[in-house]
């Protein structure tokens, strides 16, 4: 029998391999034995087995090389439940749902089945397994309506962030609602070497604060104003003491989502009575185009998620701060992408 150097030694490794199943080690010793020119009656005295095993082997090995050697699936017994039993599984699960729980079970699946099939719960499992049939997993899925200007708007978008107009002062603008205030019933103890911070996990809720934040794309820096409100009138307010804030020989240009504040028919009113406001809406559900979303992302990570707030006001002080203390350093973000690779997907 003739070996190349690398089945050799993979032949080798698997022999000095500790890990390796006995039945695949005695295998490769029998093609070491015959690469070593031995006879099968020599081998099998060496290794206790008898010559047709020997001869199998070797055999194996000749016409299908490595992989030869390890062992062909086997047919196995005859599944105890059919065809027509696993479509009546499946069918079950992906077009029914049950009379009382708001998903299947593996055993409410079996109670379901007694009659028809008379099937165990675990034995459901694996055939649900086999499937990839999840029935206990759930998953978000955003249902988009069909709107053919999708692609336009989001160009449009993206073309105000990377060539904003003359003479002109971009803002990006959103509301970050229902920030909850919170405290916890213990002391937090403080992280120390080997140890993190450590946290009580029961908390006292002392109510909610609602943010509008207008980000200077241009600049970076937030315009802030706490609300009780998210209405029409809110935002008009907030509007007008965001063009108090802007040189008055410049336009402003808003781009907006489509939340009931941004596109009432009182909002839209005031718009087109003050000529200087200019407004862009994003497609809807499409809030990753509003680059003031960045800012609340930085907000909630570096404030609101490991803050401890005593009442709606002192959760409403340390926004303003963390606020106040964002616009000394900030810069503005860098948007590169152009929404071309939309149309394709």
């Amino acid at each position: 029998m003739v070996l190349g150097v690398r089945r050799h030694q993979r032949l080798e490794a698997i022999v000095a391999k500790a890990s390796a199943p006995q039945r695949l080690v005695l295998r490769a010793r029998i093609v070491l034995a015959a690469w070593r020119r031995e006879t099968n009656a020599k081998i099998s005295r060496d290794l206790g087995i008898c010559e047709d095993t020997v001869r199998k082997w070797r055999g194996r090995f000749r016409r299908e090389g490595l992989p030869g050697l390890s062992d062909r699936p086997r047919s196995g017994r005859p599944p105890v439940y059919g065809i027509a039993d696993q479509l009546l599984i499946v069918a079950t699960v992906t077009q029914q749902t049950p009379q009382v729980d708001s998903h299947w079970t593996h055993r409410a699946l079996a109670e379901y089945l007694a009659e028809p099939v008379g099937i165990g719960a675990s034995q459901i499992g694996r055939i649900l397994a086999s499937l990839d049939l999840k029935p206990h997993r759930v998953r978000g899925w955003l249902n988009r309506p069909a709107d053919p200007a999708f692609h336009t708007k989001a160009q449009a978008v993206c073309r105000l962030y990377l060539d904003p107009p003359a003479d002109t002062v971009l803002f990006s603008v959103d509301e970050k609602t229902a920030m909850q205030a919170r405290s916890r019933k213990r002391a937090t103890r403080p992280v120390r070497p080997g140890q993190p911070e450590r946290r009580e996990f029961e908390y006292v809720r002392h109510g909610t604060v609602s943010l509008i934040a207008a980000m200077n794309v241009t600049t970076g820096t937030i315009h802030p104003k706490i609300i009780t409100r998210n209405d029409s009138a809110t935002f008009i307010e907030f509007l007008t003491e965001l063009a108090q804030t802007v040189d008055p020989t410049k336009n402003i240009h808003l781009i907006l989502d489509n939340g009931s504040s941004h596109t009432s028919k009182q909002t839209r009113k005031w718009i087109t009575e003050h000529p200087r406001f200019t407004v862009t809406y994003t497609p809807t559900h499409a809030s990753w185009l509003n680059i003031v979303e960045i800012f609340f992302s930085i907000l909630t990570r570096r404030m609101l998620r490991r803050g401890d707030f005593a009442s709606r006001d002192d959760l409403a002080d340390k926004i303003t701060t963390f606020i106040t203390a964002y616009n000394e350093t900030a810069k503005p973000f860098r948007w590169t992408y152009d929404a071309k690779l939309l149309r394709a997907a």
